[in-house]
């Protein structure tokens, strides 16, 4: 993790930041949260039976507005979810083109990162 400081328009903001790296870093901080992602996981097996392609929360947050439904199809990019983080709005984003399969969360639902949100088929 590295702590920067951010300005946006005038005002200064302290965050933390993880740097992702090549395929053995993302591998390293995960058992670093094998606690809270072991549990998430068992969740997600039956999801990635139902839909294969797994959307996870990249932050923790609470969520404010699910645009995906079930038999919604979906091209990459569409927005499915958005979490709200420290006052700013946040778009979970469909990673490929499909078809949304189970949407894991409800609205004002508080989410840690890398909590399932939407599988698609």
């Amino acid at each position: 993790m590295k702590n920067l400081r951010i300005t946006v328009n005038g005002t200064a903001y302290d965050v933390q930041v993880e740097e992702l790296g090549e395929s053995a870093a993302p591998a390293a901080a995960a058992p670093a949260a094998a606690p809270a992602a072991a549990p998430a996981a068992k969740p997600a097996a039956p999801a990635g039976a139902i839909g294969s392609i797994v959307v996870k929360a990249p932050m923790p947050g609470t969520v404010v507005n699910i645009v995906a439904a079930p038999g919604k199809a979906v091209k990459a990019g569409d927005d499915l979810v958005f979490i709200e983080a420290m006052k700013m709005e946040t778009p979970v984003k469909a990673p490929q083109d499909g078809t949304v399969a189970t949407v894991e969360v409800n609205k004002g639902e508080a989410v840690d990162s890398g909590k399932v949100l939407v599988t698609l088929n």
